[in-house]
């Protein structure tokens, strides 16, 4: 479903008819071209008497209190917990479904839903963060009471024009004063399903083994080629092989049949093993400067970003 651009359906009844009264140039100049003034449907933010509130005009608020994931009794902040300030940057509560009255005209009242709303930025001193936005436990696993931020929206961008670092396990202790015990790392999770999850190769090592790999294919290559040549001289000796007759100490004829397919093993030596023993080992080289060498075009390593 695709929004319209300028959309005025949800608005109260007497907004609709304050804009339908309007001259044309009022009702021209109040269509938010240009920065000016906007008449659209905004739903009214059910709060708490010990937050403070910083409302545009737009649909966009920041909400300084505690922490607050839902209705007034959700989060740390509704079990009355202490040192568990937040705040909350929102931009379009209710999402796609932005209304400011219900069927019968009543105002609209919501509460955060960090579902639904547009895009936020959620920051808390206490709170269990994955399970505030419905996030899978990975790895990592899933905190409860800790401090946490959370960014959601369609499309997040962490731009660094000199770099990003993410960096886990840089203190010793949590915000809650207990001892960090263990390592966490970093999990890239897409579609939210932990199922698969796998870890990173270290570049450095696969490239390492990748190259030891390749080395020991090509000293099975040169060990092949060595038991080649050493047949190839058994069978030659072999199809020329006879026996001293008992018969007046004549030597016999060779076998034929030894003959046949002893020159038919060489002849395929030479012209199939051995072509193969080449092209295999040319195919090693290519793959070992395609993949393995920092200047191929499929080098396995990331050229600019590490982890550990």
């Amino acid at each position: 479903m695709i929004k319209k651009a300028f959309d005025t359906e949800n608005l109260n009844s007497s907004a609709k008819e304050r804009i339908r009264n309007q001259s044309v140039g009022i009702r021209n100049s109040s269509t938010g071209v240009g920065g000016n003034k906007l008449a659209e449907p905004l739903p009214k933010f059910i709060s708490t008497n010990s937050e403070k509130i910083i409302n545009g005009e737009n649909n966009a608020a920041i909400v300084l209190g505690r922490d607050r994931i839902g209705s007034r009794l959700s989060g740390y902040g509704g079990k009355g917990h202490t040192q568990c300030g937040s705040i909350d940057i929102v931009c379009g509560r209710m999402g796609a479904n932005v209304t400011q009255v219900d069927e019968a005209g009543n105002p609209i009242y919501v509460d955060p839903n960090f579902k639904i709303d547009a895009a936020r930025i959620y920051v808390s001193q206490k709170t269990d963060i994955d399970a505030s936005f419905e996030l899978v436990g990975g790895s990592i696993g899933s905190p409860k009471a800790r401090s946490g931020i959370a960014m959601k929206a369609d499309g997040i961008r962490l731009i660094g024009r000199e770099g990003i670092k993410l960096v886990t396990r840089t203190d010793k202790r949590n915000s809650q004063g207990g001892e960090v015990l263990a390592l966490g790392g970093i999990d890239l999770i897409a579609g939210n399903d932990d199922s698969d999850l796998q870890p990173i190769p270290k570049g450095d090592n696969l490239l390492e083994c990748l190259t030891r790999i390749v080395h020991h294919l090509d000293s099975l290559n040169g060990i092949v080629d060595h038991l080649l040549m050493v047949q190839n001289s058994f069978n030659e000796k072999l199809t020329s092989h006879f026996h001293i007759s008992p018969f007046l100490g004549a030597p016999t004829s060779p076998s034929e049949s030894v003959v046949v397919y002893g020159a038919k093993a060489m002849l395929d030596h030479s012209t199939q093993t051995k072509a193969s023993l080449v092209s295999n080992k040319a195919n090693l080289e290519m793959m070992r400067n395609n993949y393995l060498n920092v200047a191929g075009s499929g080098y396995i390593n990331s050229r600019h970003n590490n982890t550990n």
